[in-house]
């Protein structure tokens, strides 16, 4: 979304992957043209950096994929903190399971592969979690943050991927559904008086949303 100078330059000032996410991301590579929903290296840092920040001990995925983005959650959460993951697919969460281990960080992981949107409904409704990173199906972004925002304390801290979609939120080509959807959940956490919000033009845009 920035200049492709800028945008590497600014990699190259990101803390850089360790050799376990440099051979999860060789891994995930060779899926083919799903590789595309892994997040990109630098991101992978400012997660890790946003968790830490958060002083999360309680956080929340919705969107795994290979493992990626939890490596970098789990490496930020507080000492005993949990990291719950939700996804469908056993498939490219096999492989998460393998890289979790070689990390380290499977110990703080917990996985549930169902519908995001049960899983999300089944947990306390008490205000508990720290941290929520959602990189998911983008229809249902807006149900996710709904689920999530009540159980975020105050002062705890909703991260959604993708909220530029490529820049087509503001060139929206007429009949694109995921645009419009995108584009409807972005006016949504901006009108939210429960969070102070803000769309970074990290990667392929990334909102935060700081629970009041």
């Amino acid at each position: 979304m920035i200049d492709p100078g800028i945008a590497a330059y600014i990699a190259d000032h990101a803390a850089p992957p360790d050799d376990v996410l440099v051979r999860l991301r060789d891994r995930t590579t060779q899926l083919g043209s799903a590789a595309r929903m892994q997040i990109s290296a630098d991101q992978g840092t400012l997660l890790t950096l946003l968790t830490r920040l958060a002083g999360a001990r309680n956080a929340v995925e919705v969107g795994t994929f290979t493992g990626y983005s939890a490596i970098c959650i789990a490496r930020g959460l507080q000492p005993g903190g949990h990291l719950l993951c939700c996804d469908v697919s056993e498939e490219y969460t096999a492989i998460a399971r393998d890289a979790w281990k070689e990390a380290g960080v499977d110990d703080r992981i917990e996985l549930r592969l169902a519908p995001a949107l049960d899983t999300l409904r089944a947990l306390p409704p008490e205000p508990e979690i720290d941290f929520a990173f959602i990189d998911a199906e983008k229809s249902e972004y807006a149900e996710y943050y709904e689920e999530l925002v009540p159980r975020l304390r105050a002062g705890g801290l909703i991260a959604v991927d993708n909220t530029l979609w490529s820049g087509r939120v503001v060139q929206p080509v007429p009949g694109d559904r995921v645009t419009g959807v995108i584009m409807r959940f972005n006016d949504l956490v901006a009108g939210d008086d429960r969070v102070d919000s803000y769309l970074l033009p990290v990667s392929d845009g990334l909102t935060l949303a700081l629970k009041r």
